[in-house]
């Protein structure tokens, strides 16, 4: 005989489960944000600084679920994405072109010079493995996130996501676990913000790598794909906040393992990570890593023509979502330039420092788009930010701002 489960216990399991099966469009963003560039610099960080700065990986996940739950309340609220809702926030001829080309050009030619470093740093985890060049992989890629882009289709975009997030939780959590970190160490790095000696420009990595001005647009976009109400507000916001925290410990678990087994050591790579790893796994450290760096890469790389091709749909307010020839050929533009420089292994280092200033100088003006936008009562009526919404908000974009005044000055003294 089976004995009775209390009704509170079931309401409580059946809540965590709802919660859970809500996951959706904030897996896609978790799956965008958590890529071989935030993987490389949370490795980093952790070989240079040990756990010192595992609290900039707390803001930073504070600061994106405070911005992505305002672009998620914007799509299902006003059911436009913020690209749309950018376009019709400002009646002035001159401001309103302004805005719109400026998102054009800085979503378009950001996502456009990274997606070469996606692909690569996919194909440094199948490389890892076969010692096949990662330029002779990484077109092969290319073209299977094409050709899933082709498809026009929200649904399977996001099973994959929600499955790659799944196998880097997986990877990168159970590889923290083993190396057995110092916990009285972990929490003082987390809850007791210090910044050493030449960290700054590290902090604000860790901070930039997670909050990505793309994100914005697709999040505001893709909600729309999944709820259609008000009422389920409540429900994207687990999704976001679930999703964003699963990716905040994802980071801080890579961040963690270097901590523990790489202090001291210079990183040229994430694959470095691995090496240490060996009198732990041995010979399988080398898969369980190649497996995270390509599925961090892999998702990193759908995300980069994804959020230029959602940024430039929305705002130049075109119809039908991802079945739009048009969203797809801006898809296959940014996705077909990444298959061309991989594959000959160009770095397009002007082109990176010039997107690395653009998005330097996008990231606080989007977020003060954002700011604007939810603050709307014609648009979003009693859905517009709170107060403590606006106070919080308000800071996040005051560092915002700093970080992008910060990474557009050392772009152009790299630059000079």
């Amino acid at each position: 005989m089976v004995a009775n489960v209390p009704a509170t216990q079931q309401v409580k399991k059946n809540g965590l489960l709802s919660k859970l099966k809500s996951m959706g469009p904030g897996a896609i963003i978790t799956a965008s944000f958590i890529g071989p560039g935030t993987v490389t610099t949370a490795t980093r960080a952790g070989a240079g600084f040990g756990y010192a700065i595992l609290w900039a990986v707390i803001f930073s996940i504070i600061a994106t679920i405070v911005l992505q739950e305002m672009s998620a309340r914007l799509g299902v609220v006003s059911k436009k994405g913020l690209g749309e809702a950018i376009h019709d926030q400002f009646k002035q001829p001159l401001l309103k072109f302004a805005s719109i080309w400026l998102v054009i050009i800085s979503i378009g030619v950001g996502c456009a010079a990274y997606i070469s470093g996606d692909l690569m740093g996919t194909s440094l985890g199948i490389s890892t493995l076969t010692n096949i060049p990662a330029h002779i992989v990484s077109p092969f890629i290319g073209v299977a996130i094409l050709f899933l882009g082709l498809s026009g289709s929200y649904k399977l975009i996001e099973k994959l996501m929600i499955f790659l997030v799944i196998i880097m939780s997986v990877t990168f959590i159970t590889t923290m676990m083993v190396v057995k970190p110092d916990i009285g160490a972990v929490f003082a790095g987390a809850f007791i913000p210090s910044i050493p000696t030449g960290s700054i420009i590290m902090i604000i990595a860790l901070v930039g790598t997670t909050v990505v001005p793309y994100n914005f647009f697709i999040h505001s976009s893709m909600v729309q794909e999944r709820w259609t109400q008000v009422s389920d507000l409540k429900e994207a916001r687990w999704d976001t906040i679930i999703s964003i925290c699963i990716g905040g410990l994802i980071t801080a678990a890579v961040l963690i393992t270097a901590a523990s087994t790489m202090m001291g050591m210079e990183v040229t790579s994430v694959a470095d990570l691995s090496i240490q790893l060996e009198p732990l796994f041995g010979s399988w450290a080398k898969v369980f890593i190649a497996i995270g760096i390509f599925a961090a890469g892999f998702s990193s790389a759908i995300a980069s023509p994804l959020g230029a091709a959602v940024a430039i749909s929305s705002v130049l307010k075109w119809e039908g979502g991802m079945k739009n020839k048009k969203f797809k050929m801006v898809f296959s533009g940014v996705i077909i330039i990444g298959i061309i420089t991989s594959a000959i292994g160009f770095s397009p280092l002007d082109v990176l420092l010039a997107a690395q200033a653009l998005n330097g100088i996008l990231l606080p003006i989007v977020a003060i788009y954002l700011f604007m936008i939810m603050n709307n009562k014609q648009l979003l009526g009693d859905q517009r930010n709170s107060t403590l919404l606006n106070v919080i908000g308000a800071i996040v974009i005051l560092i915002a701002i700093f970080l992008g005044g910060y990474s557009l000055v050392d772009a152009v003294q790299v630059y000079l």
